[in-house]
């Protein structure tokens, strides 16, 4: 059975497909603002930085660990050092074994002396060189985190714009279906939901609004003799085809009130 509306109903039906378009641009707009990829790729981006700052931190606390150390055992072996040669200046030992064994444990402590002293400067150029990573790491994150909430406050500003605009036509759409059919609206609505957005089309020129075909001449023969109230879908696409004069059928047309 055919559906029934007025002609000028069908026509009023491309007005609500115009603001329902609106209202998908406009999300489709907010859903694809270009700081919303570059915010994901910054976020993912600044996890590897994180990642390297804890672990230049790390680094860097167990270096400070094993440089503490190394200076404890710096300073240990100095003081033994130093004790044994005041022992031998301030001539306290006298026996010759002794002193012969002190001199020889002075030599092994210089040179122990000489071994932590390189090992305490090596880790002191490693501590360097893991301490400017960390301040690189941490630069870098705190750039990144600058560049997000640039980039947050421009989102915001701009989706607060789209919103008022949405919120705007979302305004109009009341109006615009305040009496029309329930079944026309309901079929529309359903065919919306299936194609994409675009339940009813215009028939320009021959031309189906939605789907771009040219209506072959048999069907639109058929368009042609149908009743103004009839509603007309699209042989190709289903959606609903609305009649104007800018159909390209000639004589009387839906909305035309002739």
């Amino acid at each position: 059975m055919t559906l029934k509306a007025d002609p000028a109903a069908q026509v009023r039906l491309l007005d609500v497909q115009e603001l329902d378009s609106t209202v998908d641009q406009l999300r489709h707009r907010r859903a694809s603002l270009p700081e919303l990829a570059e915010i994901a790729k910054l976020e993912t981006s600044r996890a590897g930085l994180a990642d390297r700052v804890r672990d230049a931190r790390i680094v860097v606390d167990d270096l400070t660990v094993e440089l503490r150390k190394a200076e404890s055992d710096v300073e240990q072996v100095r003081a033994r050092r130093a004790r044994d040669r005041d022992r031998m200046d301030q001539g306290l030992i006298t026996n010759a074994k002794d002193l012969q064994r002190m001199t020889h444990e002075l030599e092994s402590l210089e040179r122990r002396v000489s071994t932590l002293e390189d090992a305490e400067l090596e880790l002191m150029e490693r501590m360097e060189q893991a301490q400017q990573e960390l301040a690189r790491a941490e630069e870098e994150i705190a750039a990144t985190d600058a560049r997000l909430a640039d980039l947050a406050a421009s989102q915001a500003e701009k989706e607060s714009e789209i919103e008022a605009e949405l919120q705007a036509v979302v305004a109009r759409r009341g109006p615009a279906v305040q009496d029309l059919p329930a079944d026309l609206l309901a079929l529309y609505d359903k065919l919306r939901q299936a194609k994409g957005g675009m339940g009813a089309a215009l028939l320009r020129a021959r031309q189906c609004g939605g789907c771009r075909l040219t209506v072959d001449p048999q069907e639109l023969a058929r368009i042609k003799a149908a009743p103004a109230d009839d509603v007309i879908r699209c042989e190709e696409c289903q959606r609903i085809l609305v009649r104007t004069s800018e159909s390209g059928l000639g004589g009387r047309q839906a909305g035309t009130g002739d």
